[in-house]
């Protein structure tokens, strides 16, 4: 039988999902000096890339605002641009770096939705490869990850824009 080992789970299993981080960590990860430690990719105008930190395919990133809003029309004209921009330049990165066959892009409003912080809109970029779904997270609700996240935000950096430099 062989076994899989991600340990970065126990972290999330065992938090204490209460308190400021949990309540909206959209709002802490761009206040943090360390940007490899949070896996913070590129920092826009109005809004960030981020990976996610518990992603469904390896390389998954985030878009969001700084402004913690729950809906689109919520954001400001300069936000919401540079959110789409963000998102375009978000697959550009995978594209570059993973070489992914597809992508699936998409939000969750709400908590009925999905959303696991319905307060905080957020963009999901997921890079896609052909025959990369298996019967993992159906049967065993685990996900496989080939990389690790600090080695993937290294290799992702390689292919990132100074921050504020992106034009869309």
């Amino acid at each position: 039988m062989n076994h899989l080992h991600p340990y970065w789970r126990m972290a999330y299993i065992q938090a204490n999902k209460s308190g400021p981080k949990w309540a909206d960590p959209f709002a802490e990860i761009p206040n943090q000096a360390d940007e490899k430690e949070v896996h913070l990719i590129y920092r826009g105008k109005t809004c960030y890339i981020v990976m996610n930190a518990f992603p469904y395919n390896a390389g998954h990133l985030l878009v969001t605002p700084y402004r913690a809003v729950p809906a689109l029309a919520d954001l400001s004209a300069e936000e919401r641009a540079e959110l789409v921009d963000l998102v375009v330049l978000g697959e550009k990165i995978l594209s570059d770096a993973l070489k992914p066959d597809g992508f699936n892009v998409g939000f969750n409003f709400g908590a009925a939705a999905g959303a696991g912080i319905p307060q905080h809109l957020h963009c999901h970029i997921v890079p896609r490869w052909e025959g990369d779904s298996n019967f993992m997270p159906v049967i065993s609700d685990t996900r496989t990850l080939v990389e690790s996240m600090d080695s993937m935000w290294e290799r992702l950096k390689k292919f990132t824009p100074a921050h504020g430099t992106f034009a869309g």
